[in-house]
């Protein structure tokens, strides 16, 4: 792991007073994202915000998106390409990280304020950064933020339902302070939720902006199917120390939910197979015993995380 010390649109008014602005760079690990990822890089491009660097890491694709981040990083100097040789799989987690921590060694800026992950299957306004950065000048306890994620639905948009506490690993934005303190991330399932509750625990606030949209193209999880997507998703908070009893009763409400009893039941399954092949848990026992103490707040409707 690289040095962590180094490392459509609201109405919301945009201030448009003299300001410094903040210094940030941009790290994004696409895969075959060919068919989307040349208007994510338009949207980029319009950002009134800019980054001062951009790195797009192309993960072993096997389609165009090799050949459009060239042709862009030949027109932009802000954007940077990389590429890594095809592992022949897609690794849920652990290869998006690696790539990502591949693109932070190409950074050129040291100075930076903040560092951003962010998808390739996005369409992003073009005062999106601009807003979020205005988020994090208005409270100096946010240490991770982002806009929420929404997907078309006819003529409108239906925003995906997270706790507020909680910000899509799709784009995510780290305050440096923050990401020293977190130090940096896992490089396993469960990353985009373990960042943020240890980010609670060591004091900062992290969440997502409702009044700040972000499109994505792709439904979540669409590179899996529904099943292992929801498996995915039980073995990360596996990985994460979720607590049995919290657990059960996430996977019988989500069974609730359409398809009917098939998502609970992948979410169970995930979380039972962490045990049953004994995969390796966060090293981070003040941590596990954090996130299981603020679940059980939440259940007896006590102040926490998720209030």
């Amino acid at each position: 792991m690289p040095d962590t010390s180094l490392r459509p649109s609201s109405s919301a008014p945009v201030s448009t007073t003299l300001e410094v602005q903040p210094k940030y760079v941009v790290i994004s690990p696409v895969r075959d994202e060919g068919h989307l990822l040349e208007q994510m890089i338009l949207s980029m491009v319009s950002q009134t915000l800019r980054p001062e660097q951009w790195v797009i890491v192309n993960d072993g694709s096997s389609d165009n998106t090799g050949l459009i981040i060239d042709d862009y990083a030949g027109k932009y100097p802000w954007i940077t390409a990389a590429h890594r040789s095809d592992r022949g799989f897609r690794a849920p987690g652990s290869g998006v990280i690696e790539a990502f921590y591949q693109g932070c060694d190409l950074l050129k800026t040291s100075d930076w304020e903040f560092i951003v992950k962010l998808d390739g299957d996005l369409h992003l306004s073009p005062h999106y950064f601009q807003r979020c950065m205005a988020e994090f000048r208005a409270d100096p306890k946010l240490g991770m933020g982002g806009g929420v994620v929404g997907h078309a639905d006819g003529e409108a948009m239906r925003i995906e339902e997270n706790p507020r506490f909680h910000v899509r690993g799709a784009t995510k934005i780290y305050r440096r302070e923050c990401w020293q303190a977190i130090g940096g991330l896992l490089k396993s399932p469960g990353w985009d939720t373990v960042d943020e509750l240890k980010a609670n625990m060591l004091g900062w606030t992290t969440r997502s902006f409702p009044h700040i949209p972000v499109l994505q193209k792709r439904p979540t999880g669409a590179t899996n199917s529904t099943w292992g997507n929801w498996a995915k998703n039980g073995r990360a908070n596996y990985v994460t120390g979720y607590h049995p009893l919290f657990m059960f009763l996430k996977c019988v409400r989500r069974s609730r939910h359409k398809p009917y009893l098939f998502t609970g039941l992948a979410l169970l399954y995930g979380y039972l197979s962490g045990y049953a092949l004994r995969l390796p848990r966060v090293e981070d026992k003040a941590l596990i015993r954090y996130v299981r103490k603020q679940q059980m707040r939440r259940l007896l409707n006590r102040d926490s995380i998720w209030h």
